[in-house]
């Protein structure tokens, strides 16, 4: 069984610098791609300031907004709360989603970081684990992150396939070795090329910040996507792969 997959930081739905709310073109990037499962990091859920503020704003929350009648089922998980609203991650997908649930891998300090693992229902009823992380700034938070995956991951039957994607922020790529070595995972993109893909800065890549990992997949193929539009929709590019489960 063949399904494609997609990751992406929406960056609040703000293009680089924020100065332009761009929700609506990014909808329209996504959908582009008909992937079957979307694994988006940044996704505001609310932000009254900004619903009053900007005209095109949805009524409904951004990852609803983006799953729209294309992805019939959606799980978020709140991360960061503040005064006008929270932001976090979030999942898409075509197959029924049984149950999510959203780990909390903050750290000390400001920085609020989560894992929504999302259990998904596929077509012949087997099961699919779907993890969408974004892990923190400091090397030192990210080892300790990668560890609570790696437990995570511990607790999932070995003979159910997982995908794990988002916005890692593992600019020293330390994260492979450990999540082959305790996970059991391969990246998709190490995998075919020798080398994890550059998405950060999105306009110039030069630091490859996010991956798409497997474990209980047999093939997987990356997908190239345009650089248009997408370097001028985040501050991350996008990474899309076909795996066969």
């Amino acid at each position: 069984m063949k399904i494609t997959v997609l990751t992406v930081n929406l960056h609040k739905g703000f293009g680089f610098f924020n100065r332009r709310f761009i929700l609506h073109e990014l909808r329209e990037a996504v959908r582009a791609v008909s992937a079957d499962v979307v694994f988006l990091q940044e996704v505001l859920g609310e932000h009254e300031l900004h619903a009053t503020r900007i005209p095109s704003w949805p009524r409904t929350p951004h990852y609803e907004f983006l799953a729209d009648s294309l992805w019939s089922d959606f799980a978020y998980g709140r991360n960061a709360v503040y005064p006008q609203g929270h932001h976090g991650n979030a999942l898409l997908s075509k197959f029924a989603i049984t149950h999510h649930t959203n780990h909390d891998v903050s750290i000390e300090g400001p920085e609020r970081r989560g894992m929504l693992h999302s259990v998904l229902r596929l077509a012949d009823g087997r099961p699919l684990h779907a993890i969408c992380v974004h892990l923190g700034l400091r090397e030192s938070h990210r080892q300790r992150q990668v560890q609570r995956l790696c437990q995570l991951i511990d607790g999932i039957p070995g003979d159910e396939p997982v995908i794990v994607a988002g916005d890692f922020n593992d600019w020293r790529q330390r994260a492979h070795h450990m999540l082959s070595r305790c996970a059991g995972l391969a990246e998709v993109f190490v995998k075919a090329y020798g080398a994890a893909a550059r998405t950060f800065p999105a306009r110039l890549p030069l630091l490859a910040l996010d991956r798409i990992y497997v474990r209980g997949a047999t093939v997987q193929h990356p997908i190239v996507l345009p650089r248009r539009p997408w370097s001028h929709l985040s501050d991350h590019a996008p990474l899309a792969a076909e795996i066969s489960l």
